[in-house]
Parts: structure tokens; C-alpha cells; sequence
């Protein structure tokens, strides 16, 4: 029911796949809550990304999680200005943390375009900002959760086929431009924070996302298709939909419940 540790569950829509993600987050970010004094998410965006928090806020159990002890991050962001529509974290604001206590103090979203002056620097002060959340001796925090869109080149975070941040392995946060996804201006994090990760889960649906996932599923190379290199420490879980697992072999999907 495994490759390389990599757990593929399959749900029949878009809607049964967020529900089932939200409800799946609720339990393991409480348990995590129960064995520690604070958490780690590091959050995505896309449709998908924005669909799984928008069923987490609907939730009835959502009252159940304590949301002022969970630090929120995210994979990568768009370099444009605070409160974008474009911007990873407007949409995790307008979908769920708008809507929950948080501490905001915990929430940690990329520098934007107009509060600091250039790429690199934005690069820079999110390192400087992981380090701060840091263990001592490690350069960012241990994130319990981690999750990742899918692009339909392979893409993960803002790390692209065939780009040099790919293989990047000497910093936390790298800036990211000539995207061939607009806007061409990004920052993400690199492939090894997103493997120090305990638990990565990639949420992705729609036939477009087949081949991506099979050909990571087959053990591609990271530069062709940067999703083959997504693995957390603990549990890696592909969460897809049956059109985005068409080209999954069947002995590799697990029971989805």
C-alpha cells in the first residue's frame, strides 16, 4: 500500500477529497496538540489548498482544536503586495484564519512587495524568521504538518522543473524568479526544510495532475518533476481525487478510510 513510504488515498471528488483532508487534519493536529505544547503547519495555496481550510472552518469539530497554540507558515508565496488576491496567505486569511483564534503573534506569512524593498531581502528576513522559531542549533522549526499543492509539471511550493532552486540545499528560503507560472516574482521554501517536515501531505486533484504523480510515484528525477522528492520524515500522503490517480497503479492506493 506503499512506495517509499509514500501513502496514495484516493477519494471520488474534489469535494469528498477537501472534506476528507479537513476532517484528517482536525484529528492528528489534535493529537499533536496533546503531546506538545505548541504545533507547525505550514500551509499551501490553489484551489485546493483554499478548498481543504474553507471545509476545516466549516467543520463542527473545528471549536475543538485549540488554535492559539498552532504556528502557521507557508511553502511559498507570490512577491506582490499585502492583501493581493494572488497571495498564498489572503487566501488561507479569507478561507480560515480570519475565522478562528489564532494568536497572531504564531501566524507567519512572507514579507509582500510594498513592506520590504526587494526579493532578496524578503528571502532573507523569512530565514531569519524560521531561525527565530528554531530550536536551538536548527535553522527553522519542526513542522508537524506540511502541506503541498501539485502544479501540473510537478511543481511543488515555487521550485519548478528544470529551475536551479530545485536543488538548493545551503539555505531555508530561496528567492525565486522568471516563475513560468505567473507572477514571475516568488519566494519558497527549499526541497530539504520541506523534507525535514514530520508529516508532508499534498493535496491534489483533476486529470491534469496524473502524470505529475505518476511520474513521481515512478521515481523521476526532482529536476523533471520536482514532486518526486517531497517526502516528510515521518508519513508522506498523496490525498487525490480518482481523475489526478489515473495513472497510480493499483496496488499503490490505499483504502481512503
Amino acid at each position: 500500500m506503499t512506495t517509499n513510504d509514500r501513502r496514495v488515498l484516493v477519494h471520488p471528488d474534489k469535494e469528498a477529497l477537501a472534506g476528507s483532508v479537513a476532517a484528517r487534519f482536525i484529528t492528528k493536529i489534535i493529537d499533536i496538540l496533546d503531546e506538545n505544547d505548541e504545533a507547525h503547519v505550514v500551509l499551501t495555496g490553489g484551489g485546493m489548498g483554499g478548498a481543504v481550510l474553507t471545509e476545516i472552518r466549516t467543520s463542527a469539530a473545528s471549536d475543538t482544536i485549540d488554535w492559539g497554540r498552532i504556528h502557521f507558515w507557508w511553502g511559498d508565496e507570490r512577491f506582490v503586495p499585502k492583501g493581493d488576491p494572488d497571495r498564498n496567505d489572503q487566501q488561507a486569511f479569507d478561507a480560515l484564519l480570519d475565522h478562528v483564534p489564532v494568536d497572531p503573534a504564531k501566524v507567519h506569512p512572507f514579507p509582500s512587495s510594498d513592506e520590504i524593498e526587494s526579493l532578496d531581502e524578503a528571502a532573507v528576513a523569512y530565514s531569519d524568521e524560521l531561525a527565530a522559531a528554531a530550536p536551538e542549533g536548527a535553522t527553522h522549526p519542526r513542522f508537524d504538518i506540511l502541506f503541498l499543492g501539485v502544479g501540473p509539471d510537478g511543481h511543488i511550493a515555487s521550485l519548478f522543473p528544470g529551475h536551479p532552486e530545485i536543488r538548493i540545499k545551503d539555505a531555508t528560503v530561496v528567492p525565486v524568479r522568471n516563475s513560468p507560472k505567473p507572477p514571475p516574482l516568488r519566494l519558497s521554501l527549499t526541497l530539504p526544510v520541506i523534507q525535514s517536515a514530520d508529516r508532508v501531505w499534498m493535496v491534489l486533484a483533476g486529470s491534469d495532475k496524473a502524470s505529475a504523480i505518476g511520474l513521481a510515484l515512478a521515481g523521476a528525477s526532482i529536476d523533471e518533476v520536482p514532486v518526486a522528492g517531497a517526502e516528510g520524515r515521518r508519513r508522506t500522503v498523496f490525498f487525490v481525487d480518482r481523475e489526478a490517480a489515473a495513472e497510480v497503479p493499483e496496488n499503490l492506493i490505499a483504502p481512503s478510510y
